[in-house]
């Protein structure tokens, strides 16, 4: 009985050697126990090596008469250079050593790709002024791209049921109507004024989160709100290509993008953001194609195409709703996948730069004239965002600090 108190008594000291448990063989027949011990009762589980009375025990501390034959096994441990040359460990890439040179090339992609598409958005406007075919144009593209990628497992469907469609539905109908409204505000003023107007969008976001929601929003964001309010106001008042249409349609744009918001954050799945905006896009798709018959339909078999053919060419009309087409998707597919990469105040700012990006290159591009009120309330508008985006952002990051 002594050797099985020293058993029991060393056991309490290997947990530290979990790495190196092995599983003993069953004895074999022909092993006799001694008769001063009793039987041990052993069992060996998946993963959890050798349990004598419950115990891990060492094969060192049995007494030599019970140990089994052990065969020859090999249990190097190699120093990390070593795992390194053996190939265990894989040096690590570029990707892995510069992620911030990563994340800087996503938002230059987002930019890049977001400005191309405003000004070719703007070019085709000039020459086919139908925004809601445009807009049906967007999403069709868009929806192609992602019946291509999936096909080619890039990424791989997420599957969709009745229920996830009842929550991406008022996601999807709130998206396609921003989008036509935005389309067609862009169709009849300024590119640079219609993203002036929209950044009024952090206002209805507050109001809805006030009123809607019914949470309480701080009163120092209500108050980085104003200087927005007082610049978007000025811009408007003085700006030379402001119309109604173009203004309310802008505004439009920005309580259906803010609702969507609203109804992105009840329909949280487990999808990938990828797959949620390809079935987004499609059920937009559905919702814009019975405005753009309906409104532009009778114009476009009538004079519509014709025209713009005569103006340009068939090759180039063909190509420019394309390629409008393919940068709307990806630079919004970009946009997502670069804001999950970035914390909310660096997305935040990224999004106001953005804009301030978006107007400057429209202003260049199209050379259009703006009165000195119109760029003073421009900036002052701008400005208002970003305060705005960074008194949020640091809310929503203490919030997350306390929960955590």
């Amino acid at each position: 009985m002594s050797a099985l108190g020293a058993l029991s008594g060393g056991a309490a000291g290997v947990a530290g050697l979990l790495s190196l448990r092995r599983r003993a063989a069953p004895p074999p027949s022909g092993l006799a126990t001694p008769a001063h011990l009793p039987p041990l009762k052993c069992a060996v589980l998946p993963d959890a090596g050798q349990l004598v009375w419950g115990r891990q025990l060492r094969p060192a501390l049995l007494p030599a008469a019970l140990l089994p034959p052990q065969p020859a096994r090999r249990h190097a441990l190699c120093p990390p250079a070593a795992a390194a040359a053996s190939g265990e460990a894989k040096p690590a890439g570029f990707l892995d050593k510069y992620p911030a040179l990563v994340t800087g090339f996503f938002f230059f992609m987002w930019y890049f790709l977001n400005v191309i598409f405003n000004i070719l958005n703007k070019k085709i406007y000039n020459y086919f002024p139908y925004p809601y075919f445009v807009s049906l144009i967007h999403l069709v593209v868009g929806v192609v791209y992602c019946l291509i990628s999936w096909s080619v497992g890039l990424p791989k469907r997420a599957p969709i049921n009745s229920n996830l469609l009842k929550l991406l539905f008022p996601v999807a109908l709130c998206h396609a109507l921003g989008h036509v409204t935005s389309n067609v505000s862009f169709a009849a003023v300024a590119v640079s004024f219609a993203h002036t107007i929209k950044a009024l969008e952090p206002f209805f976001n507050a109001a809805a989160t006030q009123f809607v929601l019914g949470q309480q929003v701080p009163l120092s964001l209500w108050l980085s709100l104003a200087p927005v309010v007082i610049g978007v106001s000025m811009a408007s008042l003085t700006e030379l290509s402001f119309n109604w249409t173009g203004f309310i349609n802008a505004m439009i744009s920005n309580i259906s993008f803010t609702y969507r918001s609203i109804y992105s954050k009840k329909a949280m799945t487990d999808m990938d953001s990828t797959n949620v905006y390809a079935y987004i896009s499609i059920i937009s798709l559905l919702v814009c194609i019975p405005p753009a018959l309906i409104f532009e339909g009778p114009q476009l078999m009538q004079h519509g195409f014709s025209d713009a053919i005569a103006k340009v060419g068939l090759q180039k009309f063909v190509t420019d709703l394309f390629l409008v087409g393919l940068f709307y998707h990806l630079y919004n597919q970009l946009a997502t996948n670069t804001l999950e990469r970035v914390a909310p105040l660096t997305h935040a700012v990224g999004n106001v730069l953005k804009r301030v990006f978006v107007i400057g290159f429209s202003i260049i591009v199209f050379g259009n004239r703006i009165t000195t009120q119109t760029g003073i309330g421009t900036c002052i508008a701008i400005a208002g965002v970003a305060m705005y985006s960074y008194i949020k952002a640091r809310i929503e990051e203490e919030k997350r600090k306390k929960s955590a």
